[in-house]
């Protein structure tokens, strides 16, 4: 039985998500809890709440043991940038985009 948790407008790029996603994809969960512990990036600690958010799913669902959750599938999509102006030189601005993403986590029993 799957048990999915999900993260809507994360301000996190989502090219930088998916360096993480990579990393976790396929690892048994207490594996990878321990790797995002200790990961030096951004999203490290955003994938470790959402990994902890799916597992404490599972438990109120009472239908999986958590002992034996993998990380199935876990998939980054772009969501709709902030759009914020920089003053520049003469008066002129600049648009800068700040990049949002959707993240998708899906654990599994083995």
């Amino acid at each position: 039985m799957e048990v999915k948790a999900s993260l809507k407008n994360a301000r996190i790029g989502a090219q930088k998500a998916r360096l993480v996603a990579d990393m976790i994809r396929g690892k048994n969960v207490n594996q990878a809890i321990k790797s995002l512990t200790f990961l030096d990036k951004k999203g490290g600690y955003i994938f470790k709440k959402l990994l902890e958010s799916a597992v404490a799913n599972a438990v109120f669902k009472q239908i999986i043991d958590v002992d034996n959750l993998f990380v199935k599938t876990v998939y980054v999509d772009q969501g709709p940038s902030l759009k914020r102006f920089r003053p520049r030189a003469q008066g002129r601005a600049f648009m800068v985009k700040k990049k949002v993403s959707h993240i998708n986590l899906v654990l599994d029993e083995k």
